[in-house]
């Protein structure tokens, strides 16, 4: 074994602490060369040099050697043949192979694929290199692997190794020649090896690191980017997968996900990380999903046909300035009426209803001046009332709304409003609505997630100027009129109000087979899809241009794994969580979706 102790600059007057800071600086106190290793200061390398290259490359090809979990030092030379030795040097191979086929057919022997094939890339490089389509470079690629220990670095070059044979890559020990291979891999410019071998350019091209598995950092120098959340850990690489939808050119997002791969665990991440980002939060939780989370985090829960909650459909909010406030009370009465009857109105009967409208309101002591708004609005039922005083069309569309005002379904409606929608996490439970009065309802959160987007309160939209709505088992509004125009008309109009939508389906059927959903999925920058079914994969992978590789890894990704997908990243992660955040994100046997911290 050899020691190569640091030298030091003779009767240097510089005190011992001194020397020990500037040794650190420039390098290891000492190198100490084996047949196949180095110990380098505290530590272990090993230099791998590769021989032998697969016949053809596609782009990125050394991305699994850059993206080893460990530390390993990838080294190019590079140096440029001259056209004119290129051009001779080509011309001499092409002879020889030429000379070996003709020889083999003098002697009666079959043709060699192998030769035929050389000769064909001899012949096909040699023209391109004479039209100045392409150049020729000498190449040495070597690997330095570096580990605490001599036990570590015996197995991770070991691994190191079948990384490479995994690409066809032929690897080396450089034994004798560490110390070589070492000062190979520095910053130097100086290739002690010489172990080369010739490329054209677009291969050569294709082995720089010009992809990664990893999302993009800031380039050096440049201030890291505020906001985001961190959506887990890089599957290929361990590295983190920190991703900012408000960065994206629309801040809408789709989740796809079987049942069962923790899609809802993600989301309910997802959202604890966003309300520390100052982003407000409504949610449509069809299955009481997300109601733990809200008393956890101080957030507001509205049950939807639960016994005491009511909603009154004909509130103005007293903090909406806007003018055209009061119409749009007017208008959206009209449309909940024809929800609740299950019919498009007519003409007269809209005539009628809005005249119905404008009379409780009316009544009430309420009218265009929105000094009035903060009186107590009128009720459902007084709507009815004004419709029974009016012609009979108005008489009987009061009739036929009797079941909602005076009937089995009036619990929603029939009184002032209990609940205020207000706070940074705001919940929409449905999951105890009937089937009758779901439509209904569902139209009434609607329209209050609508109006907090489109108006939020002055003091609410200085602090959280953001907004995210979250629509959970989306397919279930998607099979509805109204549920289906709202989805679509938010993932269109939400970025110039500083809001993005959040949709969250198990079956990827309901949103690509509707013309609301492919909407939806049309303005969704950033895509999320986790484990599917075997049955779906292939209208899945065709819609998103997954690779077979991305195939295979959505059909057997474990629970909390995902692919992300925006623009040209595609990152596949692990969903991570704090203790913290798992007890709140878990629901105890309720969870399905639940996730592993």
């Amino acid at each position: 074994m050899i020691r190569i102790p640091r030298r030091t600059r003779p009767g240097s007057a510089t005190t011992a602490p001194q020397q020990a800071g500037g040794a650190a600086a420039l390098g290891p106190a000492s190198v100490e060369v084996a047949a196949r290793h180095l110990q380098v200061g505290d530590g272990y390398a090993a230099v791998l040099i590769v021989t032998h290259y697969p016949a053809e490359v596609s782009t990125a090809w050394l991305e699994p050697l850059l993206s080893w979990p460990g530390r390993l030092d990838l080294t190019l030379h590079i140096e440029p043949v001259p056209a004119v030795v290129a051009a001779s040097r080509l011309r001499a191979q092409r002879a020889r192979l030429e000379t070996v086929r003709r020889s083999d057919a003098d002697r009666g022997r079959l043709d060699d694929p192998n030769t035929d094939a050389a000769a064909g890339d001899a012949a096909e490089l040699a023209d391109r290199v004479a039209r100045g389509a392409a150049r020729l470079y000498r190449v040495g690629i070597y690997l330095t692997v570096h580990c605490p220990s001599l036990d570590e670095l015996v197995e991770a070059v070991a691994e190191v190794r079948a990384t490479a044979a995994s690409v066809l890559l032929d690897t080396v020990p450089a034994t004798w020649r560490q110390l070589q291979g070492w000062t190979s891999g520095l910053p130097l410019g100086v290739d002690s090896l010489g172990m080369r071998r010739v490329f054209d350019s677009d291969s050569l091209a294709c082995a720089f690191p010009l992809a990664c598995a990893d999302l993009p950092a800031p380039l050096p120098g440049d201030p890291p980017q505020p906001g985001g959340v961190l959506y887990g850990l890089n599957t290929a690489t361990a590295g983190v997968v920190w991703w900012d939808r408000w960065t994206a050119h629309n801040y809408n997002s789709i989740v796809l996900a079987r049942s069962g791969a923790g899609k809802s665990y993600f989301i309910k991440l997802e959202i604890v990380r966003s309300l520390l980002d100052g982003v407000v939060v409504q949610v449509v939780d069809p299955e009481d999903e997300y109601i733990r989370l809200a008393t956890a985090v101080g957030g507001t829960v509205v049950q939807l046909g639960a016994a005491g909650v009511r909603i009154n459909p004909l509130d103005i909010p007293t903090g909406d300035c806007h003018p055209e406030a009061f119409n749009r009370r007017v208008q959206f009465i009209r449309t909940l009426v024809a929800v609740m009857l299950g019919t498009d109105l007519a003409a007269p009967e809209r005539a009628a209803v809005e005249t119905a409208v404008l009379t409780a309101y009316e009544q009430a002591g309420i009218d265009l001046d929105p000094a009035s708004w903060s009186r107590p609005a009128p009720l459902l039922r007084d709507v009815a009332a004004a419709l029974h005083t009016g012609d009979p069309v108005a008489r009987a569309l009061a009739g036929q709304l009797a079941p909602w005002t005076s009937g089995s379904l009036k619990d929603v409606f029939d009184g002032p409003s209990t609940t205020v929608p207000t706070g940074q996490l705001v919940v929409w439970s449905t999951r105890q609505l009937s089937d009758e009065l779901r439509p209904a309802a569902m139209l009434l959160a609607l329209d209050a997630i609508w109006r907090q987007v489109e108006a939020p309160a002055p003091h609410v939209a200085a602090r959280f100027p953001r907004q995210l709505v979250i629509v959970d088992e989306a397919w279930k509004l998607l099979g509805e009129g109204a549920g289906a125009k709202f989805l679509a008309t938010l993932a269109k109009s939400a970025r110039k109000r500083r809001a993005g939508l959040s949709v969250v389906t198990q079956d990827a059927a309901d949103v690509l087979a509707t013309t609301p959903g492919r909407t939806v999925l049309a303005n969704c920058a950033t895509q999320i899809l986790m484990r599917q079914d075997a049955s779906a994969i292939g209208e899945i992978g065709r819609e998103f241009g997954l690779t077979s590789g991305e195939a295979r890894l959505l059909l057997s990704a474990r629970r909390g794994e995902g692919l992300l997908l925006s623009g040209g990243h595609r990152v596949g992660f692990q969903v991570v969580s704090s203790s913290a955040e798992h007890v709140v994100c878990t629901d105890g046997d309720r969870d399905v979706d639940g996730g592993q911290p």
